[in-house]
Formats: C-alpha cells, sequence, structure tokens
C-alpha cells in the first residue's frame, strides 16, 4: 500500500466532505462522490449552495487539480484512501440514526481491494467504526481487516461559515487499525494540512475526543443559558455580568443563545446513548441538552413577556423575525432552533414573518414546511425580533420597521443591537 500511489476518494459531498476533496485534490489525484446526483451536477458546474468552498477554488480544483465528482459507483473503483464524511443524525426522539454511514460503509464495501484504506471522518460515539462500519465492509467485500484492508478514524472539524478555520489550517486527529497504518493515514492528512495533526492511540480515543469537544461546549452553552434565565427573572442584564466576570483571567467567556445545527445540538446524543450501554447515566449532558434544547420557547415567551409590558396586544400580532439559519453568515439550517421560537409564537399570531437572504427558502419548506422571504418585506411590524446575526442585519434600523417606534417591542437573541434600540435581550 505505502509504495502505491495514493488516490483519494471522499464519500459524501456536504459542509465536511467536499471542502476536504477540494483540499486533498491538491496533492492526490481525488475523486469525490455522493449519491445526490443533482449534488454532484451542481458542484461539477463549479458551484456549491453550502458555501463552504468558493467557485474559484472550487473551479481550480476542477479545471487544475482534477477533482472529479460523481455519483456513479463504478468511477471510484479506482481508489484506495477512501473517507466517508456523510452525516450522523438524530432521529425524532433525538436516537442516534446510523444510516447514512452504514449505507456509505455498504458503498465502500463494494469498491474496496486489497491493500487498500478506509478512513471515516462523521461524528460517532466510541466504538462505532470498528463494531459497526468495518463488519459492514469486510462482509460486503469477502475482505479482512488489517489482512487484506485497513481503516482509521480521523473526526471532522469544519465549521460552517467559518472562513478564518477553513479545513488546511485545522490540526485534525488521526488513527488507524495498525500502527502502521496509523502513522501512513497520518502522513496522507499532515501533507494537506498547515497545522499538522495529533495521532491518537486508537480509533476508539480518536472517536471520543470528537464527541466530547461538541459535549463540551454543549454544556457550557447549557450552563450561560440557565445563568440568563436566573439573571432576567432578576433583572440583572447577562451580558452586562458575563462583561464584568470576564475580567478575570480564567474566566471562560461565552454568551447564552440558540444551541442548533448539525453539531453541537446532536453530537452529545450519541455518546448519552453509549454510556448508558455501559450503565452510565450522564446526567450533565443529558440536562445541557434538555435546556439548550427548550432556549427557542423561552426566547419566544420573553418578547411575549416584553409585549405585555408595553401594551402590545400579542393576538394576532404582527411580527418579523431576522434570521432562520442556524448561525450567522451561513445558509446552513440544519436543526436550527429559530422554528422554535416561530412554533410558539404561531400559538399566538399568524401574522409572522421570517426574512433571512442566506437561507434557501425551498429547503426551509421542504425541512420545516414553513414559508421564508429572501427579500426585506416592505412592511411594518408590532415585534421585530433579531434571531440570528447576520452581518446584513447589523446596518438595518430595526425600530424603523415597527409600526409605533415607541410602542413596538424589538428583541435581540444576539445581543449585537445597540442597547437603547432594543426592549429586551436574552
Amino acid at each position: 500500500m505505502m509504495e502505491k500511489e495514493t488516490k483519494i476518494v471522499v464519500i459524501g459531498l456536504g459542509y465536511v466532505g467536499l471542502p476536504l476533496a477540494r483540499l486533498f485534490s491538491t496533492k492526490y489525484p481525488t475523486v469525490g462522490y455522493d449519491l445526490n446526483s443533482q449534488r454532484v451536477s451542481e458542484l461539477m458546474r463549479g458551484v456549491d449552495s453550502t458555501l463552504e468552498v468558493s467557485e474559484t477554488l472550487l473551479k481550480t480544483a476542477l479545471h487544475e487539480n482534477g477533482l472529479t465528482c460523481t455519483s456513479d459507483i463504478e468511477k471510484i473503483r479506482e481508489g484506495n484512501f477512501y473517507i466517508v464524511a456523510v452525516p450522523t443524525p438524530v432521529d425524532a426522539n433525538n436516537r442516534p440514526d446510523l444510516s447514512p454511514l452504514l449505507k456509505a460503509s455498504e458503498i465502500v464495501g463494494q469498491v474496496i481491494s486489497k491493500g487498500d484504506v478506509v478512513v471515516y471522518e462523521s461524528t460517532v460515539y466510541p466504538g462505532v467504526t470498528e463494531e459497526e462500519c468495518i463488519p459492514i465492509v469486510e462482509q460486503v467485500s469477502g475482505l479482512t481487516l488489517n489482512q487484506d484492508f485497513f481503516a482509521g478514524y480521523s473526526p471532522e472539524r469544519i465549521n460552517p461559515g467559518d472562513k478564518e478555520h477553513t479545513v488546511e489550517k485545522i490540526k485534525k486527529v488521526t488513527s488507524g487499525s495498525t500502527e502502521e497504518i496509523a502513522d501512513y493515514i497520518d502522513k496522507v492528512y499532515s501533507s494537506v494540512l498547515l497545522n499538522g495533526t495529533h495521532k491518537a492511540p486508537s480509533i476508539k480515543v480518536a472517536e471520543a475526543s470528537k464527541i466530547i469537544e461538541n459535549a463540551q461546549r454543549d454544556v457550557n452553552i447549557a450552563f450561560m443559558n440557565e445563568l440568563a434565565k436566573i439573571f432576567n427573572a432578576m433583572g440583572i442584564d447577562t451580558n452586562d455580568v458575563i462583561e464584568a466576570a470576564s475580567t478575570k483571567w480564567n474566566f471562560i467567556k461565552m454568551r447564552p443563545g440558540l444551541v442548533g445545527g448539525h453539531c453541537i445540538s446532536v453530537d452529545p446524543y450519541y455518546l448519552i446513548q453509549k454510556a448508558q450501554v455501559y450503565g452510565v447515566l450522564p446526567r450533565v449532558m443529558t440536562n445541557a441538552r434538555r435546556l439548550n434544547d427548550g432556549m427557542g420557547d423561552y426566547v419566544a415567551n420573553q418578547v411575549i413577556r416584553c409585549m405585555n409590558k408595553k401594551g402590545v396586544m400579542v393576538k394576532d400580532a404582527k411580527i418579523l423575525i431576522l434570521g432562520v439559519t442556524f448561525k450567522e453568515n451561513c445558509p446552513d439550517v440544519r436543526n436550527t432552533k429559530v422554528v422554535d421560537i416561530y412554533h410558539t409564537l404561531c400559538e399566538y399570531t399568524s401574522n409572522i414573518t421570517i426574512y433571512d437572504p442566506w437561507a434557501n427558502a425551498e429547503r426551509v419548506m421542504s425541512e420545516y414546511h414553513i414559508e421564508i422571504s429572501n427579500e426585506l418585506p416592505d412592511d411594518h411590524f408590532d415585534v421585530v425580533l433579531l434571531a440570528v446575526a447576520h452581518d446584513c442585519f447589523k446596518n438595518l434600523s430595526l425600530r424603523s420597521l415597527l409600526i409605533d417606534e415607541n410602542k413596538g417591542v424589538v428583541y435581540d437573541v444576539k445581543g449585537v443591537v445597540d442597547r437603547k434600540d432594543i426592549d429586551g435581550r436574552l
């Protein structure tokens, strides 16, 4: 294997897989594979709807570096270094859904040959790679791990919308099913990363390292959200408290907020479920998830509280929500908690408009059955609720969007609007 030319195949061309395929194409022959033929056609035209890879970088990868994207399984048989980067979501009951990962493992099993390597990047609980995925590859291929083919795990660290911590600047954790393969996988990744790698002692350690990155952040944000509830009840501004506390050298400065997206709001459930298999009830993580999942409803009720204080009739009120993506300056609407705000407010009024120039209106309709606008409505409202801190919102005069600038309510979830212009914030 070590003497062969490394030929990369990335399976899954979403927020993780596409940037990875683009990067590897700068050093190795690379093919990207995705089941979604529409997505493949879009990419081959040099267009990435996730906006993770710029048109210039993508076209350079396609036309100068030889990157190919395909939905044809026959075109990935020539690879020898397979990277699986498919989603690992949860179902409606927050139970881990491994079906995309297991399907990808079947695909690998159909094309893998003797001496090849498969590396998983999808976020999982410890043990999934070796106990769930590799047996499928073995069964489908008829090959045996560490005799005929080899495996590794290198957890993804893509941050959607982040143009500073791009994939080539991320320090990656790597691991392999044998010491020799671990060295080889580490070498391949190191060759395209500016900040190198950290080679974990085992695949399970690498899996665990990824899942606690997001679980830790989830718990920390939950603490801040709990503080916000306490201080709001006391009539104390939470942001003022954080600014004061952050003057201490070892205070971790984080802010309360909505925890959505495909990582922080999902990954802890994988570890929570696996912990229970071993007889451990992870109370801190479970309570953090429950608290963070309830913040959309809490924000909506805080808005209603502000309306009551200012004498704004809640029933049938006209409300404008600014933003529906799970984070600023990014089109990603996966697991966005803004929809929770929307649904709670819908119990009181149907006159709710969501404006977000970043979000794909068709995707929001498909996933959440909510109609949004990509254009700022030529209208005025009883309430303006800033839910996402897109840069384009920061220049808006929010009070001028109110029917009555003095009586109406402006609520700032993100804490980015001048205090004199708002009636409440998280």
